[in-house]
């Protein structure tokens, strides 16, 4: 009995032992399993790649520098500390690396078809706003700028009720995807300079003038950006799978009094 136990035993803390069975209930309680499941997901994803020694000797210089341990002594001590060999280390240095490794050869061929898919919502604009809950005000206020009697930024200033108001009714360059679809989809058919009417949105009435439109581009950055959404997603697809094969084991134990 007592060999059997402490076989099961992995750890204390404070007063309680921690034991083998407890381990999936616990993370699943904390709501820690998801990401212990995608870490194990992605090392064996990762298995298949590796870095060169150049680059597995820069990885461990950057992991170093952004930790601020610019010396040998501060280094082996801050090991020390972590109870962590340098082995160890540099594992957890070249990961990014192979990330990005794994992302380029996963779907560096899909990007394109991707990022069109994606396009519209990766465009961005800058554009002019003033809203009011007043109708009769936002009436007003669009024969004044379409008349040329007063600026926008000066009328916005002075009524629009939202934070617009402190830039003028600037807002942006802001993706298309985050204002209300009302006005993205005023934007999306604007000419530069163009003055919607006024328009209802909710509970507000609104001013649109686009001023400029800044359409998505497949850069460095943005390429790396869906990248890393690809990722995310055939991450969490694979975490819900697993979590879906755990189910019975990570359910809580049933009160029988409930039954």
């Amino acid at each position: 009995m007592t060999d059997g136990k402490l076989m099961t035993e992995l750890f204390r803390v404070g007063d309680r032992v921690i034991q083998a069975h407890e381990i999936l209930p616990l993370l699943a309680r904390y709501q820690l399993l998801p990401q212990l499941l995608q870490e194990i997901i992605l090392d064996q994803a990762l298995g298949g790649f590796s870095c060169t020694e150049a680059e597995r000797q820069e990885a461990l210089e950057r992991f170093f520098q952004q930790s601020k341990l610019t010396s040998a002594q501060q280094q082996q001590a801050w090991l020390e500390s972590q109870k962590l060999t340098l082995e160890q280390v540099r594992a957890i240095a070249e990961r990014p690396l192979l990330i990005e490794k794994f992302k380029t050869d996963t779907w560096g061929a899909k990007v394109e078809s991707y990022f069109l898919t994606r396009k519209q919502s990766l465009d961005q604009a800058i554009y002019s706003l003033i809203r009011t809950q007043d109708q009769n005000t936002i009436q007003e206020l669009y024969f004044r700028i379409r008349e040329g009697e007063h600026s926008f930024g000066d009328l916005a200033r002075e009524y629009s009720q939202g934070p617009e108001a402190n830039t003028a009714g600037l807002v942006g360059p802001a993706p298309l995807s985050q204002p209300h679809p009302t006005i993205a989809h005023l934007l999306t058919i604007s000419q530069p300079g163009q003055l919607w009417p006024p328009t209802r949105v909710g509970e507000w009435f609104v001013l649109v003038r686009l001023e400029k439109f800044l359409p998505a581009q497949l850069d460095d950055a943005v390429r790396q950006r869906l990248l890393s959404e690809l990722l995310t997603t055939w991450l969490q697809d694979q975490v819900q799978q697993q979590l879906a094969r755990l189910g019975q084991v990570t359910a809580p134990p049933r009160d029988p009094a409930a039954s």
